[in-house]
């Protein structure tokens, strides 16, 4: 990691016109912080505000529409999230209910509207007993932090139905997203539905339309992972189902060509790929002839990337026209998303997004992307050993952009990092996102979307980087990682940098 970080080399590297659109949509500073509704429930609405408005100087709060209460480890999920079993190392720095880790289940936090969902495949969460003690709590925080100036957001899921956090809920089997040879893959950190489905785009405009009627106080949805989060190498190659079959007719794709030249890109690199393969995305160039030369004769790859956009772009549309019919044009949609190269194959086309959105959040969750590239790098080595563990490294840590200084050389390098233990993401690497997402993105506002996990003199270098690059434009994930020195820091960098 770049011990150093300059204002010069976060601000770098626009060019001509993309220059002067970034540093016109960031011209406004903006600090927002994302709270969890158990926090409100744990410490209290006037402590949380106290914190993110006094102690950290945000502008800005995000939430959820649900109430959570502990569990055991039968009936609930860990808290926080263990994602896919490499996230296991992480717990809260805020203690949740005086626990660092614990298992949770959630209710709604108010009673849906039934009639808006009628008909549909995929119905919300019914109230409980949980709504009915803990629920109310949810609309005075709204209340309060409106009372204190804040902008409140509201964050949901836009393909997990029924969509109000993302370890509860899921898509049925004829909506799960597949593999070209017709599989569901077998190990997946997200379990979003297909995006193809009418019946998941359905399922989330009506609930865009009952939070608005529920909180009408609410100044805009906050989408997460309205896109194909790439975690894993079988989400690259998502998605053959049904619904997507159904969608490419719809939409001019030639589905057959995108699972011919997708089911013959994931056999190669299966059992197939050899040293040569990975050598020439090394070479000086930078790997743009292997790129150029692999999507001129498997054309269906470059096909199956734009599908996905506009398979995104499709569903951020709907979410815009629910949200201005029940709320108006006013209210704000901001998309989740993965940052380049990443989005590349997520589907997220930040230039196709913008046209539906008033701001993109871009993730630097970097204490993901050593996780990412192990659970790319142990699937290739184990389906090709006699490929070069070193080599296979190299390539994969200059195709994601990760680091500064290309990282450690073996896949065991690569981890999760541990609470106290500084996230291996290069300085310049995540300011080098934020800038290519800004210049596609033209004049809506990209916002850095730091996190809070990891020791706090790492977390507020990663934050002064994410500050500058996007010149002053963050959201900080999650409060339950932001101890008190955190939110110090932020607000220092903040009024400093």
């Amino acid at each position: 990691m770049a011990e150093k970080l300059t204002r010069r080399a976060v601000l770098g590297g626009f060019a001509g016109t993309a220059l002067a659109a970034g540093q016109a949509a960031a011209s406004s500073r903006f600090l927002g912080i994302t709270v969890m509704p158990e926090y409100v429930q744990s410490e209290g609405i006037d402590r949380v505000l106290d914190n993110i408005a006094g102690r950290a100087g945000a502008s800005a709060v995000a939430t959820s529409p649900y109430v959570m209460a502990p569990a055991d480890e039968k009936t609930g999920s860990r808290e926080p999230p263990i994602d896919a079993g490499a996230g296991s190392v992480r717990l809260l720095d805020r203690p949740l209910w005086g626990k660092r880790e614990l298992f949770v289940s959630t209710a709604p936090s108010y009673a849906p509207d039934v009639r808006l969902y009628r008909g549909l495949r995929y119905q919300p969460a019914a109230p409980d007993g949980l709504t009915r003690r803990q629920g109310a709590l949810i609309a005075d925080f709204v209340r309060a932090a409106k009372a204190r100036r804040l902008r409140v957001y509201f964050q949901i899921q836009a393909a997990i139905p029924p969509g109000y956090r993302v370890q509860f809920g899921g898509p049925a089997e004829a909506d799960r997203p597949r593999l070209p040879d017709g599989r569901v893959p077998p190990r997946r950190v997200a379990n979003n539905g297909s995006l193809a489905s009418a019946e998941i785009a359905a399922y989330t405009q009506a609930l865009i339309r009952d939070l608005c009627a529920a909180y009408p106080e609410i100044d805009g949805i906050r989408v997460d992972w309205p896109e194909y989060p790439p975690y894993m190498l079988d989400d690259v190659f998502l998605d053959f189902s049904a619904p997507a079959r159904a969608a490419a007719a719809r939409l001019g794709f030639s589905f057959d060509r995108m699972k011919r030249d997708a089911g013959a890109a994931y056999a190669l690199l299966h059992g197939g790929l050899k040293d040569g393969d990975l050598r020439v995305w090394l070479e000086g160039d930078g790997g743009r002839y292997a790129l150029v030369d692999t999507l001129a004769h498997r054309p269906g790859l470059l096909e199956l990337m734009r599908f996905k956009a506009a398979l995104v772009e499709e569903l951020l549309a709907g979410f815009r026209r629910a949200l201005t019919q029940a709320g108006g044009a006013a209210k704000e949609l901001v998309p989740n998303a993965f940052p380049p190269p990443f989005s590349w194959v997520s589907g997220m086309d930040f230039a196709a997004a913008a046209r539906h959105a008033e701001g993109i959040s871009v993730k630097l969750y970097t204490m993901h992307w050593p996780m990412i590239l192990r659970f790319y790098g142990d699937q290739l080595h184990q389906a090709n050993a006699a490929v070069s563990e070193a080599l296979l490294v190299r390539t994969l840590s200059r195709l994601f952009d990760i680091t500064d200084d290309g990282g450690p050389g073996r896949l065991a390098g690569w981890r999760y990092p541990e609470p106290e233990e500084a996230h291996l993401a290069g300085l310049e690497a995540q300011a080098r996102k934020i800038r290519q997402a800004q210049a596609a993105a033209g004049t809506v506002p990209v916002y850095a979307l730091a996190h809070g996990y990891g020791p706090a003199a790492d977390f507020r270098r990663r934050f002064q980087a994410a500050w500058l690059a996007s010149g002053g434009r963050v959201w900080l994930n999650r409060y339950g990682y932001l101890s008190d020195e955190k939110l110090a820091a932020a607000r220092e960098v903040t009024q400093t940098a």
